[in-house]
């Protein structure tokens, strides 16, 4: 190869590759009570989706009204998007956090360091719903992991850390 097929080749760099940028040993402050702060981000948040679902659901109910019963057929996508949608606009979201994880202290991380998309942080909500429906001692990781994350940030590749 000659100096110009060098230059254009693409730098290959696999994440299997690339520390954490988040380190127990080295930043402890960033872990400390995560676990206990995420369960009170939860009850808050879990208000909040409450909320937004009890809304939907009225608007839905007088738009099928109003639509002579076809919006109702509705009523079965007001959970799931209600709830993924929080999830999507709040952690994929500049702050990085759900409401409740900002009263917290907290702040959602790819593992790497990077900023969340509202894809991850909707495939991260689906996750634990679905933890919280199937199994949940799935939750119960985190009490064995030195980053505090839990099955589902593990397989969603975020970390949630306090803020710093």
């Amino acid at each position: 190869m000659n100096e110009l097929e060098t230059r254009t080749q693409p730098v290959r760099t696999d994440f299997v590759d690339q520390p954490h940028a988040y380190d127990p040993v080295t930043q402890p402050q960033l872990f400390q009570s995560v676990i206990r702060k995420r369960f009170f981000a939860f009850i808050v948040d879990a208000i909040i989706i409450g909320i937004l679902w009890a809304i939907a659901a009225v608007v839905v109910a007088i738009l099928g009204v109003i639509t002579l019963g076809l919006a109702w057929l509705l009523f079965g996508l007001i959970f799931p998007v209600v709830g993924l949608g929080y999830n999507a606009l709040t952690i994929g979201g500049p702050n990085s956090a759900t409401v409740g994880q900002r009263m917290m202290g907290l702040e959602v991380r790819m593992w790497y360091g990077g900023k969340v998309s509202p894809l991850v942080a909707a495939f991260h909500a689906l996750l634990f719903w679905l933890s919280l429906v199937i199994f949940i001692p799935i939750l119960l990781w985190c009490f064995f992991d030195q980053r505090k994350r839990c099955l589902h940030d593990i397989l969603a590749g975020v970390v949630v850390i306090n803020r710093p």
